[in-house]
């Protein structure tokens, strides 16, 4: 008796697993990827999500549980209008600067001018100064550079100095004979830029008693003046007299 009832109950469990699974397959199949009833509804979990199968992945979708998310359109920006860049206008060009035409150029010794180491001018100087004078009196000056130098005998300051005091002095006098003094410009350069060269190397002791050096180192003491301005038809053929020492 007690067999019979086993027998029997196993037989009903058995048909209630199979009813279980057919109903399960129906279910399942409604939809891949997801659970449905044999109604064809969703099962869904008690907070409301619906039940995936095993076949479901990503890329499945369904309006009532996997729904695509839409697609967010941005909208284009706004196109900024280009701003007027302001240029600025252009600076004129300098006038360029046309320096004024040698008129007259004469390189004068210091032994015509003045005496061994002093700034004195003597007669004869005074006299080549006069000549230049009159030589540009009809010219239109624009300003005269007169250029002192010196021999490398003694110390060079004190040869500095000698030059600068002996293009002053031919300044002042310059200006006694009716150059502009304002036009005037004097300047020392001390025993730079000698003319003479080598020439006067291995002469004996660098010194004023040491007449040899004294005499060969002549052309060295020296005072340049330039003219520059222009000339008139009458004094360009006045002018032809003057020569350049």
């Amino acid at each position: 008796m007690q067999g019979s009832i086993t027998s029997a109950r196993r037989r009903f469990a058995g048909t209630l697993i199979s009813v279980a699974l057919a109903s399960f397959a129906s279910i399942a199949a409604a939809e891949p990827g997801y659970l449905t009833t044999g109604g064809g509804n969703h099962v869904k979990t008690l907070t409301g999500l619906c039940v995936h199968t095993s076949d479901w992945k990503p890329g499945i979708t369904n309006a009532e549980c996997d729904p695509v998310a839409p697609v967010a359109v941005t909208e284009p920006a706004a196109v900024e209008e280009p701003k007027a860049v302001e240029v600025a206008a252009p600076e004129p060009a300098p006038v360029p600067v046309v320096a004024a035409p040698t008129i007259e150029k004469i390189s004068l010794s210091s032994e015509v001018l003045f005496a061994f180491d002093s700034a004195i001018l003597r007669d004869e100087g005074k006299s080549e100064l006069d000549a230049l004078a009159k030589r540009i009196s009809d010219a239109s000056v624009e300003g005269i550079a007169a250029i002192g130098y010196a021999d490398r005998i003694g110390k060079e300051k004190y040869n500095q100095s000698l030059s600068q005091k002996r293009a002053e002095a031919v300044k002042q006098y310059l200006s006694q004979v009716g150059a502009d003094a304002a036009l005037v410009r004097a300047e020392g350069r001390g025993e730079s830029a000698p003319v003479t060269g080598t020439q006067c190397q291995g002469l004996g002791a660098e010194r004023a008693s040491n007449k040899k050096l004294v005499q060969c180192l002549q052309p060295d003491r020296r005072v340049e003046i330039e003219v520059f301005g222009t000339r008139t038809a009458s004094s360009e053929q006045s002018a032809s007299a003057g020569e350049t020492r």
